[in-house]
């Protein structure tokens, strides 16, 4: 089943609230991806890109540019439910 995602935003820390049209709000910590995944790092080394975070037209994937993006399913399975802001 894919997820969709309703609304994303930006938090402190570099984290994202997902909320997802089952109702299911996330806060899912991209701190581990940019430590491990190439290409990464430049959320935390371009000033301003983490904020600039988008949501496809499918609404099944969030991205920062062509080299970034994270699947909605992702986020869904592996974000937070219990640090909601």
């Amino acid at each position: 089943m894919l997820h969709r995602i309703k609304e994303i935003n930006p938090l402190p820390d570099y984290c994202l609230r997902a909320v997802f049209d089952d109702g299911r709000t996330v806060i899912y910590d991209v701190k581990e991806d940019i430590r491990t995944l190439p290409g990464y790092e430049d959320l935390m080394t371009i000033t301003g890109l983490f904020r600039q975070v988008q949501l496809d037209e499918s609404r099944t994937c969030v991205f920062w540019n062509d080299a970034i993006d994270l699947p909605s399913d992702t986020i869904y399975e592996y974000g937070d439910t219990q640090c909601e802001q």
